[in-house]
C-alpha cells in the first residue's frame, strides 16, 4: 500500500506533535505511528539501534532518523520526545529530553490523539491482534473506504503497518502489555481473546480481566464490543461487561450461542474457505492464511465492520484480499523441497495455534520447528506451556531466550521449555545454543515435503534466508 509524499496543505496533526522525535522508531508500533505523522505534515525525526527495512522507509519519505542513541540526536527544535514502555529511563536522548523540561508522550499517547475526530476501531486480546487488525485495513482499502490504519507489524512491504487515510474510519492494534489500550475511545472494538500474559506487568490473570474491563468502558456510548464467543477467557469478559448501558455486545465462534457464527472452515493448500452466519445471512469468503485461528479472526473483523455499518457480504468478499502480514506464518521460500515460515508466536496458545495451522495445511510432510522463547520473565511462568505446545511438532529445535529489554533470570534458562517437551513426548527435541549452527542442523534433518517454521519474537526471523540457503548448498 504505497503512499505518497506529505503534503502539509491538508496536515492533520494533532497538537503538540509538528516536530516530534522517536526514540526506537524502527519499532513495529512506532514507525507506523511516525509515518502517519510524517503524512499528516509533521517534520518527525528519530532515532533507532540499527538500520532496517522500517528506517529506510521513514526516511525516504522524509524523516530524519539516527542510528544509535545519544544526546546530540535531540534536534534543538523538538516540541516532544515520543517513546514506548522499551525505553529505559538512562537512555541519554529520554535524559537530554528532560534536562530541556520537554514533554514526554507513551506511544499510546500519539496515537490517541491520531484516532481523535475519527471512527475509531480497536483491536485487542492477548493473541492475534496484528493479523486481524491487517486484514480489517486491507479489507476496508478493498471497499474503497481509505481508512487510517496503525498497526503493530507490517503487511506485504517495508512500512506497511501505518496510513494516513482521507476516510473517516482509523483501525488500531491496542496493546494490553503496558494497559495503554485503556487511553483510546473507539466506536467498535474487538477483544480476540483474554489470558494471563506480560508477567512483568500483570501479577493475576483477575488483574487482566480488570485492564480488559477498563478498556471495554472506553468505548464510547453506543458503541459495540465484538468479544469471542469461544475463549473461556473472553466469555468472563464478556459476563462482566454484558448489560453495561451504551454498550452493544456482539459474540462470534463456533460456540452455538455466538452471535455470528463460524461455521466451517476447509483448509486448501495455505488458504481456507469460511462460512459464517450472522443475522441469519450465511456468507462464504476465503481467507488466504492458513489455519482455523485465522479464520476465527476473520469472523471477529466480519462481525466488527458490520458493526459499523458496511455491508456483509463486500466485506466478507474483501477480506480475501487479505495476504497475510510480516512474521505471521510468512512464507519464507522453499529449497530443496523444503518450505520455510515465519512465525512471531512466542506465547503457548499461539505456539500451538500456528503448529496446527501448519500441519492441517501440509501435505504429509514432517513440521520441524526452530523455537526462540521471548523474555525471561514469560519463559519464568510460562516455559512449561510453551514446551509442550511445541511436542506437537514432529522436530523442535530450541534456541537460547531472546532477552529484548530484560536481564537474565537466575535459573530461567530454555531448558524449562526443552524439558517440558521431552516430557510431553511426541516431537524430536533438540537444545541449540548458536544461532550460526541452526541453518546446517536443519538442512542435515529436512527432507522434501517437509515445513520448518522459525518462531518467535526475537531474532530468529532472520534464519529464515540461511536455511534457504543451507537447504539450496
Amino acid at each position: 500500500m504505497p503512499d505518497a509524499a506529505p503534503n502539509p496543505a491538508d496536515a492533520d496533526v494533532p497538537e503538540g506533535l509538528a516536530r516530534p522525535h522517536f526514540i526506537g522508531i524502527g519499532g513495529a508500533g512506532m514507525s507506523g505511528l511516525a509515518k502517519i505523522l510524517v503524512l499528516r505534515g509533521a517534520r518527525v525525526s528519530g532515532s533507532d539501534a540499527k538500520e532496517s527495512t522500517a528506517v529506510l522507509a521513514l526516511r525516504q519519505l522524509g524523516a530524519d532518523v539516527a542510528v544509535g542513541h545519544d544526546a546530540a540526536n535531540l534536534p534543538a527544535d523538538a516540541d516532544g520526545l515520543v517513546l514506548s514502555s522499551a525505553i529505559r529511563e538512562d537512555n541519554p536522548e529520554l535524559v537530554e529530553a528532560r534536562r530541556r523540561g520537554l514533554p514526554v508522550r507513551h506511544r499510546s499517547d500519539v496515537l490517541a490523539a491520531l484516532m481523535g475526530g475519527r471512527r475509531g476501531l480497536a483491536v485487542a486480546g492477548t493473541h492475534g491482534k496484528t493479523g486481524t487488525t491487517s486484514m480489517l485495513a486491507v479489507a476496508l482499502t478493498g471497499l474503497g473506504l481509505d481508512p487510517s490504519f496503525a498497526i503493530g507489524g507490517d503487511l506485504n512491504e517495508p512500512g506497511s503497518n501505518g496510513h494516513h487515510g482521507q476516510g473517516e474510519i482509523f483501525v488500531a492494534e491496542a496493546d494490553e502489555s503496558d494497559r495503554s489500550f485503556h487511553k483510546y475511545a473507539p466506536e467498535a472494538a474487538i477483544v480476540l481473546n483474554v489470558e494471563l500474559d506480560h508477567h512483568a506487568n500483570y501479577a493475576s490473570l483477575e488483574e487482566v480481566y480488570e485492564s480488559f474491563e477498563k478498556f471495554v468502558d472506553r468505548i464510547v456510548p453506543g458503541g459495540t464490543l465484538v468479544v469471542s464467543a469461544d475463549d473461556p477467557g473472553a466469555r468472563e469478559l464478556t459476563s462482566r461487561v454484558r448489560g453495561r448501558a451504551g454498550l452493544h455486545v456482539v459474540t462470534f465462534g463456533k460456540a452455538e450461542d455466538a452471535d455470528v457464527r463460524l461455521l466451517s472452515v476447509d483448509a486448501h493448500g495455505m488458504a481456507s474457505e469460511v462460512s459464517a452466519e450472522l443475522d441469519g445471512q450465511r456468507v462464504d469468503f476465503t481467507v488466504a492464511v492458513p489455519g482455523r485461528h485465522n479464520a476465527s479472526n476473520a469472523t471477529a473483523a466480519l462481525a466488527a465492520a458490520v458493526a459499523l455499518g458496511l455491508p456483509a457480504e463486500q466485506t466478507a468478499k474483501a477480506l480475501g484480499s487479505y495476504q497475510g502480514a510480516r512474521r505471521r506464518l510468512q512464507p519464507k521460500g522453499t529449497a530443496a523441497g523444503v518450505q520455510v515460515i515465519d512465525s512471531y508466536a512466542h506465547h503457548p496458545t499461539e505456539i500451538a495455534a500456528d503448529i496446527a495451522a501448519i500441519r492441517d495445511n501440509a501435505a504429509g510432510g514432517r513440521v520441524v520447528v526452530v523455537y526462540q522463547p521471548h523474555l525471561f520473565s514469560r519463559t519464568q511462568q510460562l516455559g512449561a506451556e510453551m514446551g509442550r505446545a511445541l511436542a506437537a511438532a514432529d522436530i523442535a529445535v530450541v534456541l537460547d531466550i531472546y532477552p529484548a529489554r530484560e536481564d537474565p533470570v537466575p535459573g530461567v534458562t530454555s531448558a524449562i521449555v526443552s524439558d517440558a517437551a521431552r516430557a510431553e513426548g511426541g516431537a524430536e527435541v533438540v537444545e541449540e545454543h548458536s544461532m550460526a549452527a541452526v541453518a546446517d542442523r536443519i538442512a542435515a534433518v529436512a527432507r522434501p515435503g517437509d515445513l520448518v517454521l522459525t518462531m518467535g519474537a526475537g531474532d530468529v526471523t532472520f534464519l529464515g534466508p540461511e536455511i534457504l540457503a543451507a537447504l539450496e548448498a
